[in-house]
């Protein structure tokens, strides 16, 4: 009997098939979950549908428990009353929903975080932090009591990462979003949650220079290594599922304890060999 077992729900935010979504769904539906996806919008006279036709090219490995793939614009509160109805039409109920989106322009976040244009921090804080909200707002309509919300959160939030930059506060916001709706949706039995990755090899990770991160990340945790998709993807699913019942308003870090380290750590000895050498 899987962990998933007649649960159903909606999973946000599936790129490709790197995309810690998709490795948080696939977990999901290997337990027995049913699934409805969204995808980004294709761009109007786009005939080859490239962001649907990613998505679809997961999803399809999954024909009996992927329900529906639809696009979603979290620009657009229209849209995600649209995105709810399907799953209510599809599902009656839902009993977890991972929210995983997040945008900033290019330009932005190559900038130091004091140059970030206005126009560009709006629309930061609007798709990568206050989508939760409204996601969350419109999906309490269909949830189960007892239900669960999860959104994907990145240390940058808590620290400052240099190249992180206008990210790293929009997380931030996402944060304490998240705190805040685990009280509102908490008298229901609602948790609310965060799972906070280290560096994986994803679509959003290129534009955050993940491949300096890496190696960082491989030197100071004190794993030694980087993480997998395969950890967080069961980490993810582990939050929405009943085992986490008692958690709520929490960020649960999958990065081999990177971030409860307060100094370089091991990178240190690299680093004296370096100079031992010169």
């Amino acid at each position: 009997m899987g962990m998933f077992d007649g649960k159903k729900g909606l999973v946000l935010g599936v790129a490709n098939n790197r995309s810690i979504a998709w490795a948080i769904a696939k977990t999901i539906m290997d337990a027995g979950g049913e699934v409805g996806f969204t995808h980004l919008p294709d761009p109007p006279g786009d005939e080859k549908c490239k962001n649907r036709r990613r998505v679809t090219k997961c999803t399809d490995q999954y024909p009996e428990k992927t329900k529906f793939v639809v696009p979603l614009n979290v620009q657009d509160d229209e849209n995600i009353a649209e995105v709810m109805k399907t799953a209510e039409a599809e599902f009656g109920k839902i009993d977890f929903l991972l929210h995983s989106i997040a945008y900033a322009d290019r330009a932005d976040l190559s900038r130091d975080t004091i140059e970030t244009s206005r126009a560009g921090f709006n629309m930061a804080m609007e798709i990568s932090a206050y989508s939760l909200i409204a996601v969350a707002n419109a999906a309490r309509h269909i949830m189960n009591d007892g239900g669960a919300i999860a959104t994907m959160t990145y240390f940058g939030g808590e620290k400052c990462v240099p190249g992180y930059n206008v990210m790293g506060i929009c997380k931030a916001a996402l944060d304490a979003s998240m705190r805040y709706l685990a009280y509102d949706l908490g008298p229901r039995g609602i948790r609310v949650n965060a799972l906070s990755a280290g560096p994986l090899k994803t679509l959003a990770g290129s534009a955050a220079g993940v491949g300096e991160m890496l190696a960082m990340y491989q030197d100071i945790a004190p794993t030694c290594r980087n993480i997998t998709h395969e950890e967080v993807g069961r980490t993810g699913a582990f939050l929405l599922s009943d085992c986490a019942n008692g958690i709520t308003g929490e960020i649960l870090h999958v990065d081999g304890g990177y971030n409860a380290m307060g100094s370089p750590g091991r990178l240190l000895d690299k680093v004296r060999e370096l100079q031992q050498q010169s």
